[in-house]
């Protein structure tokens, strides 16, 4: 498939796991893809990976730094000259405890990265392109965003509040033809989610399709609903879980 050929993606958080998944299917069908992360050897390795200079392009920084932001979107413009698809990838969950013993400072932490990044980054592309040209965003989400997660319940509210924004995104920018989705991942074997599967077999067992999420699973939802086969989907989050939430209440 051709679907991205001609079109440019930025994708946050996207040196591994489900943004550099997302980002080889986007090549792998023709597009061009801007990466960033914190770790500017792993993003060069990752841009190697994915073809070169040609293909994609690595800018090191931090998702919730405004000037990292505006240096992405620059650098997108001037090597690539548009932006047709915004994937938010970054997110944080520094903290496995209890909500009530969960120190304010982290919380707040928490939701600057996975909620007001990812709303700072639409409205950047928003006023940099999207708004005269259109565009995709899609959200990256969690599982523990629709439903209690002990231990991770700060990260899942922040994950909660990401869907509701999604909604109301997709629901302002329709109007300039910008679509706005998320999906919802249960546990994905990446760096970030080890320590959900130390038992990686019984983890696994608690999933209808006896396996875990892998990063090519997200990143062929997210390749769905950034491209224009999805041309009448926003505002929907797309949960994918294995079967996770088939077994509740069952025994």
């Amino acid at each position: 498939m051709h679907r991205f050929s001609g079109k440019v993606a930025i994708i946050t958080g996207a040196s591994r796991g489900i943004g550099l998944a997302t980002a080889q299917r986007i090549v792998d069908e023709g597009g061009r893809v801007v990466i960033t992360g914190r770790n500017a050897e792993a993003l060069e390795k990752a841009v190697g990976d994915l073809g070169g200079a040609e293909k994609a392009l690595g800018v090191a920084g931090k998702a919730h730094d405004a000037a990292h932001r505006d240096a992405v979107i620059e650098r997108t413009l001037a090597e690539f000259g548009r932006i047709d698809v915004l994937v938010n990838n970054t997110g944080t969950n520094p903290v496995f405890d209890a909500i009530v013993n969960v120190d304010p400072a982290a919380m707040a932490k928490i939701f600057e990265i996975n909620v007001i990044a990812a709303a700072a980054w639409v409205g950047a592309v928003h006023h940099a392109w999207m708004a005269e040209h259109g565009g995709a965003v899609v959200n990256v989400a969690s599982l523990a965003g629709q439903h209690p997660s002990p231990g991770i319940g700060i990260y899942g509210a922040s994950k909660a509040a990401l869907i509701n924004l999604t909604e109301q995104l997709a629901y302002e920018l329709a109007n300039v033809g910008i679509r706005v989705n998320a999906v919802a991942p249960a546990v994905v074997k990446t760096k970030f989610a080890e320590a959900l599967f130390e038992d990686e077999e019984k983890t696994a067992s608690s999933y209808p399709l006896g396996r875990l999420g892998a990063p090519e699973d997200i990143a062929a939802a997210i390749a769905y609903l950034a491209s224009d086969e999805a041309s009448w989907v926003t505002g929907q989050t797309h949960t994918l879980d294995g079967g996770r939430t088939l077994s509740a209440g069952v025994e």
